[in-house]
């Protein structure tokens, strides 16, 4: 009997250090080593990113030359005064534009420059004495009696952040300075939609964030047009000779772009970077069979059938697969002697002058008719040399709308310079600076609070320390944009705007993110259960045996108690 009892005993203890063992050891030890590692997030700042507030502030200098303002007027400046206006989107998306106009007089080296031949001249001439920092602007009033302006315009907006506004005589006679800026600032403030951000191409930006009602979708058509913001673009620009048996063409391409499109390119280089590649395609048809117009001898293309052109062509181009850049492509469509001249018609049936159109996202194509070449006694094949001017100039109006450079229409009393040989005015680039900003803003936020969204309904997600600093170093760098924002500096809030939604999409496209996105909870159990359940049940069964012999003794001990 005693020795029963004692192996009886140390069955018991077997037992329970098992249990033990298994209950304070095994199991903590199993959780930790199967739990899914999820580094730490700052979701308390990823929430208030999901509400979005912008402010935009520009810095507007006006500058009155001599003749503008009385002696009495004169005494009252400089001064500087400030405007903000608000725009709700919607009730997570809400714009502010704050306007710090600061008002002075010309110095005598300004004025020495306002009295150029012209306004073009004025306007260099100014520029040579001081460049107006990113993002601001200045205004120089000039009065009624100055030539630089034609008669029946009152505004020059010039290639630089400098614009001319002419006022009457009369409106600075015996009126106080209050009276006088009180007038002044209606067409300042034209001014400022015409060369910095306007509400609607900001508002256009916020698409992706932000549902439009039918009435706004006009104003959004132009940005679907440009191709979404990204730190760089491929530009490929592709040469299309359906018969090269009738004619060898020739085109210097390289020293196209150096004149061209690399100026343009240059000045871009804050916004974005660019690769620049070019191909000949032989035996590269249209998708389409252009129609023959007896009446004119030639054969259209209606403005209907353009849409069937891209898709076979495309298949012909190829791709970088090394860069996930998107691609602009601008294709030369040189065409065969049977089918030419190829003209382009739009949706009235008038004849494009420019022969060529665009795709919104894609890029353009340009028809280039060389019929003239063919003469009586021209020897087959014909060697053609391509007029580079002619095409560079289609192909760099497409440019600048494929990449969202675009200016509001001015008022009919305006007169915008033309851009010259840069092919990008100052203000031009401010006005597309402020858009990407705001576009990289915007993104960014979507994509951090999508992020968070998903890794908070999935707890089964790995978020590896690489993926929490990527989020983490996006969530302050899009701080950091709209800081700058707020306080004027352009150049510094597109850079932090550029660094935020490149940390953001890296994070969000990390591989290791679906890692264990399809395993759900069925597998582990099917899993687990052949593995635990032949250990656990002898435990669970052994544990329940002492715990009904320990109830039967408690018995049996308060029965001989009683």
């Amino acid at each position: 009997m005693a020795t029963t009892e004692v192996e009886r005993r140390r069955g018991k203890l077997a037992a329970l250090s098992i249990a033990a063992v298994v209950i304070i050891v095994g199991v903590p030890l199993w959780w930790r080593t199967t739990e899914t590692y999820r580094a730490w997030l700052p979701v308390s700042q990823i929430k208030e990113l999901a509400t979005l507030q912008l402010q935009l502030s520009a810095d507007v200098e006006v500058v009155f030359a001599r003749g503008t303002v009385t002696p009495e007027q004169q005494k009252k400046v400089p001064l500087t005064q400030t405007h903000d206006e608000e725009h709700s989107i919607d009730e997570d998306t809400t714009l502010r534009y704050r306007y710090e106009t600061r008002y002075r007089t010309a110095t005598i080296m300004e004025e020495d420059a306002l009295k150029q031949l012209s306004a073009a001249e004025a306007d260099l001439a100014l520029h040579m004495l001081s460049e107006s920092p990113c993002g601001s602007l200045v205004v120089y009033v000039i009065p009624e009696s100055s030539s630089l302006l034609p008669q029946d315009k009152n505004v020059y907006i010039g290639q630089r952040r400098t614009a001319l506004l002419r006022i009457s005589s009369q409106m600075r006679v015996g009126r106080m300075i209050e009276q006088l800026l009180a007038h002044l600032e209606p067409r300042v403030k034209q001014v400022l939609q015409v060369m910095s951000f306007s509400r609607s191409d900001i508002t256009a930006t916020l698409s992706d964030r932000v549902r439009f009602s039918p009435g706004n979708k006009e104003s959004v058509a132009d940005s679907m047009r440009a191709f979404k913001s990204s730190p760089g673009y491929e530009i490929t620009f592709s040469l299309l000779n359906p018969d090269p048996k009738s004619h060898r063409l020739h085109w210097d391409i390289e020293g196209a772009v150096q004149t061209y499109i690399q100026p343009l390119l240059t000045k871009l280089l804050p916004v974005a970077n660019f690769s620049i590649d070019s191909q000949t395609l032989y035996y590269a048809m249209l998708g389409v069979n252009p129609r023959f117009d007896s009446n004119r001898n030639a054969y259209t293309l209606n403005a209907d059938s353009l849409a069937h052109v891209i898709n076979p062509v495309e298949a012909r181009l190829g791709s970088n697969a090394a860069s996930s850049n998107p691609v602009l492509n601008f294709l030369l469509y040189v065409p065969d002697s049977n089918r030419s001249p190829l003209y382009i018609h739009d949706h009235r049936k008038q004849e494009v002058p420019s022969n060529a159109f665009h795709s919104p996202r894609w890029g353009g194509i340009m028809v280039y008719n060389v019929n003239d070449f063919y003469g009586s006694e021209a020897e087959i094949p014909v060697d053609i040399s391509i007029n580079m001017a002619q095409v560079m100039g289609v192909f760099l109006a497409q440019l600048r709308l494929l990449l969202g450079v675009q200016s509001s229409t001015p008022p009919p009393d305006f007169l915008v310079a033309q851009c010259g040989s840069v092919g990008l005015a100052d203000w031009e680039l401010d006005r597309l600076m402020w858009s990407r900003s705001v576009e990289n803003i915007a993104t960014a936020t979507t994509t951090i609070t999508s992020l968070a969204q998903l890794l908070d309904q999935i707890g089964n997600i790995v978020i590896n320390d690489n993926i929490a600093q990527q989020v983490s170093s996006a969530v302050t760098s899009v701080q950091l944009a709209v800081a700058e924002l707020e306080a004027g500096n352009l150049g510094f809030a597109l850079q932090y705007s550029k660094e935020a939604i490149l940390a953001s999409e890296k994070a969000f496209f990390d591989p290791s993110l679906l890692h264990l996105l399809y395993f759900p909870d069925d597998q582990k159990f099917a899993i687990y259960i052949p593995l635990f359940l032949p250990m656990c049940v002898p435990i669970l069964l052994s544990l329940l045996k002492i715990l009904s012999e320990a109830r039967q003794k408690r018995k049996e001990k308060k029965a001989k108690n009683d």
